[in-house]
C-alpha cells in the first residue's frame, strides 16, 4: 500500500544547505511489531525527505505511527525494512554503538515528561551527553552552565528536577539536547505536560533554536502547535496523509544562520573505551549509590557479613565446628535411617529395591519406637496454569511430620485413611509454593498437576531451610505412599525408613532390633542403619573434614551476599530502565551502561570488603579476649578481599549486561 501525500507544495528555494542531499532521507520504511504470534506493521512504506535548517512538524492522533516514526529517525529503533539515509549514509543497520555514537553526534532529543534523572542536578543533566562524548569535566560544566543561563536558568544550575517547575525542566531538556551540538532536535510533544504560557515559551525557544540553523523534528497531535512550524507532515495509520509547507509570514526574513552540520563520531571523543570512560563509571556508580543511601547499606551488609565471617571463621575453628555440630544435631539425635544397602541384590535397571513398607509396620512394633516413616522420594514437574517447575515429591505416610519435627504451616498434613484410600492430595513446602503460586498467599483447596496427574493442595509445611549441606529442604512436596508409589513413580518398594526412637539414650539397642528384625523378614541383610547420634559423634572427631566445611559455610555467605548484590541490582536495573534509556538517547554505548552497572556492584563488594576484613578482625580479638584460642594469618585477610572483589565483578555482570542490553526505545517507554 503506498503512502498517499495530500499535497506537496513545498518550493524549490530552500535554504542553502537545504539544496544538497537531504539530511534525514527515508525510502520505503516499514516497522513491525511482533506480539507473540501476532506481526503488527506500524508503518507501511512511508518515504521522507527532511533537510537540513527545516522546522518540521509530525503530526497525527494517538496509535498513527508518529512517535514510532520519530524513534526511528533519531536511531532509538531500526526499521523492519526499507531504507534510512542520514546526511547521504545509510544508517538503518548500524549496530548498537554506532547508532549510539551517531545519536551523541547528530540528535538531541526533548521528551513531553522531560526525563531528567531525579537525583542530579540541572547542571549534571545538561552535562550528560558531553560525558559519553569524551569532553573533560571542566568544559562540559562551562558549557551546560553556559546554555544553562542562555536559556534563563543561570540561577537554577545546582537544583533538581522536583525543584523546578514543568516549564523550568524543560528548558533543562532542551540545554541537554543542545550539549554536543544537536544539529536535528528531535522534540516529541514537548509542550503537552506544559501550561500554555510555559508552552508557548518552549515553542519560541524552539523558532529560536531553528533560527539558529538547528533541524527542529515536532512530534505533536495538536493542530495549533504543528501549525507554528514551517512544514507539517500528517500521518495516519502508518501512511503520510499530507506533506505541506506553511505560508511564511509577509514580514518574516530568510534566517542568516546556515544549518548546524551533524558532527562525525571521531575516536579521540570517545569512540574508543579507555581510562576516561572507567573514570566516569565510577564517578555515575558512586553518585547512584549514594542518592539511595539505605539500599546501599543494606546491600553492603550481604557482603559485610559474608567476608567478616570468612575471616573470623578461618581464625576461630572450634567455635564454628560447634557451630556446624549445633546444625547437625538440629536434624535429630534420636533417628534411624533405614536404607537398602545390599550390593548383590539389585534390579535389571540398577535400582536397589529391598525396602517395602510392610517393613515400616513391622518396626513399628518394636519397643522404643515412636515412628517407622517409609518414604520414596522421586523427581516430578509440578504445574500451575502456565507455570511448571521441577522439584521433589515425597511419597511417605501421616507419621512424617512427627518423626522429623516438622509441622504443617497451613492446612492439613494427609491422614492414615488418605494413604489408604490413594487419595489425590498433596502437601508442598514453601519454596515450591513461592515458585508456583508467587501472587497467591493461601494455595490450600488449589489443585495442581504432578506429572500430569491432578492434585489438590490440602497443606503447606512449615519453614525448614537448609541442610548443613546446603540443600533446600523446602523444595519439596509430599504426597500420601499409596499414592505415589503407584500413580507417581510405579514402584511398590521404598527408598529408605526413617525410624524415631522415644529414648535416645537406648537408641543403640533399638539399631539392633531393627537390624535383627529386618534380617528376620528378609532372610539376608540386605539393607544399612545409619544411626544419627553417631553421625553426630564421627562428625566431632573428624577435625579437618570440619574445618573444610567451615570454609565451605563462610564461603557460601559470601556467595550470599554475592547474590544479594546481585538482586539489588537487578531491581535497579528494573527501576531505573528508563534511565539507562535516557543515557542510551544521549548517547551511551553498551560498554558505557555496563561499566557504571558493574562498576556500582564493585564499589559495593569493595566498600564491603574493606569493612568486613575490620569486623572479622574485631570478631578474632575478642575472641581472643575472652580466651578462646586464635589464629591471626594475613592469607584469610587477603583471600577475603579478593573474594569479595571477585564477587562484585562476577554478580554485577549480569545486570550489568541486562542494562546494556536493553532496547533503547523500550527503556524509554517504561514508567
Amino acid at each position: 500500500m503506498q503512502q498517499r501525500p495530500e499535497s506537496t507544495d513545498r518550493p524549490d528555494n530552500r535554504a542553502a544547505g537545504d539544496a544538497a542531499v537531504p539530511i534525514i532521507s527515508l525510502r520505503d520504511i516499514r516497522k513491525t511489531f511482533h506480539r507473540g504470534t501476532l506481526a503488527v506493521e506500524v508503518l507501511h512504506g512511508l518515504s521522507l525527505d527532511i533537510h537540513a535548517g527545516e522546522f518540521v512538524a509530525i503530526m497525527g492522533t494517538s496509535g498513527s505511527g508518529k512517535s514510532t516514526l520519530m524513534n526511528l529517525i533519531g536511531l532509538l529503533d531500526r526499521p523492519t525494512s526499507g531504507s534510512y539515509r542520514f546526511d547521504g549514509a545509510e544508517v538503518s543497520a548500524l549496530g548498537p554503538d554506532a547508532r549510539a555514537l551517531l545519536r551523541r553526534e547528530a540528535f538531541g532529543f526533548i521528551f513531553q515528561q522531560y526525563n531528567l534523572l531525579p537525583s542530579e542536578s540541572a547542571t549534571a543533566n545538561v552535562e550528560m551527553p558531553a560525558i559519553y562524548a569524551g569532553l573533560p569535566r571542566g568544559e562540559r560544566r562551562s558549557r551546560a552552565e553556559m546554555l544553562l543561563t542562555k536559556l534563563g536558568l543561570g540561577d537554577r544550575m545546582d537544583h533538581r528536577p522536583t525543584q523546578l517547575s514543568g516549564g523550568q525542566q524543560q528548558r533543562v531538556s532542551i540545554a541537554r539536547a543542545l550539549m554536543n551540538g544537536g544539529a536535528v532536535i528531535l522534540a516529541d510533544e514537548p509542550t503537552g505536560a506544559l501550561d500554555s504560557k510555559s508552552g508557548a515559551e518552549v515553542m519560541q525557544l524552539l523558532h529560536d533554536l531553528n533560527d539558529q540553523g538547528h533541524t527542529i523534528l515536532l512530534i505533536t497531535h495538536d493542530h495549533e502547535v504543528a501549525a507554528q512550524a514551517k512544514r507539517i507532515v500528517e500521518i495516519r495509520d502508518g501512511l503520510i496523509i499530507s506533506d505541506r509547507m506553511q505560508p511564511a509570514p509577509e514580514a518574516a526574513a530568510p534566517p542568516a544562520t546556515p544549518p548546524v552540520p551533524p558532527k562525525r563520531p571521531q575516536r579521540g571523543r570517545g569512540s574508543g573505551y579507555g581510562l576516561f570512560d572507567v573514570t566516569e563509571a565510577g564517578r555515575m556508580a558512586v553518585q547512584a549509590l549514594r542518592s539511595n543511601l539505605l539500599r546501599t547499606l543494606l546491600t553492603l551488609l550481604g557482603i559485610i557479613i559474608g567476608v567478616a565471617s570468612v575471616v573470623a571463621m578461618l581464625a576461630i575453628g572450634e567455635g564454628a565446628r560447634k557451630s556446624v555440630l549445633d546444625r547437625i544435631s538440629a536434624m535429630g539425635t534420636n533417628l534411624l535411617l533405614v536404607r537398602p544397602g545390599a550390593p548383590n541384590i539389585r534390579r535389571a535397571d540398577g535400582i536397589t529395591a529391598t525396602l517395602v513398607a510392610e517393613d515400616a509396620e513391622a518396626i513399628l512394633s518394636l519397643p522404643n519406637i515412636a515412628a517407622a516413616v517409609p518414604e520414596y522420594p522421586g523427581s516430578v514437574t509440578i504445574r500451575v496454569a502456565n507455570r511448571d517447575y521441577s522439584t521433589v515429591a515425597n511419597a511417605t505416610t501421616a507419621d512424617f511430620p512427627k518423626a522429623h519435627d516438622w509441622p504443617v504451616q497451613e492446612g492439613l498434613f494427609f491422614n492414615s485413611e488418605d494413604v489408604k484410600s490413594y487419595a489425590p492430595v498433596a502437601v508442598l513446602g514453601l519454596t515450591v509454593v513461592k515458585n508456583v503460586f508467587p501472587d497467591t498467599p493461601d494455595p490450600v483447596g488449589r489443585y495442581v498437576l504432578l506429572n500430569n496427574i491432578p492434585f489438590q493442595v490440602i497443606g503447606v509445611m512449615s519453614a525448614k531451610g537448609a541442610t548443613p549441606w546446603g540443600a533446600d529442604q523446602d523444595d519439596i512436596i509430599y504426597v500420601p505412599l499409596t499414592t505415589g508409589t503407584l500413580r507417581l513413580f510405579g514402584q511398590r518398594y521404598v527408598k529408605t525408613i526413617t525410624v524415631q526412637a522415644e529414648d535416645v539414650a537406648k537408641i543403640d539397642a533399638t539399631q539392633e532390633a531393627v537390624r535383627d528384625l529386618l534380617i528376620a523378614r528378609h532372610k539376608t541383610e540386605d539393607f544399612q542403619i545409619r544411626n544419627m547420634a553417631s553421625i553426630i559423634a564421627t562428625a566431632t572427631e573428624t577435625q579437618n573434614t570440619l574445618t573444610i566445611l567451615l570454609g565451605s559455610i563462610a564461603a557460601i555467605s559470601l556467595l550470599v551476599g554475592g547474590i544479594g548484590v546481585m538482586n539489588i541490582m537487578l531491581v535497579s536495573v528494573t527501576e531505573r530502565t528508563r534511565e539507562i534509556g535516557v543515557r542510551m538517547a544521549t548517547g551511551a554505548r553498551r560498554l558505557n551502561i555496563m561499566m557504571q552497572f558493574n562498576s556500582e556492584a564493585l564499589a559495593i563488594c569493595t566498600l564491603g570488603g574493606l569493612i568486613g576484613i575490620a569486623i572479622g578482625l574485631g570478631t578474632v580479638w575478642l575472641f581472643a579476649t575472652l580466651g578462646r584460642p586464635v589464629v591471626y594469618s594475613p592469607e584469610p585477610v587477603l583471600l577475603a578481599f579478593f573474594c569479595a572483589f571477585a564477587t562484585g565483578l562476577l554478580f554485577g555482570y549480569l545486570p550489568a549486561r541486562k542494562a546494556a542490553d536493553l532496547d533503547p526505545v523500550v527503556a524509554l517507554a517504561a514508567e
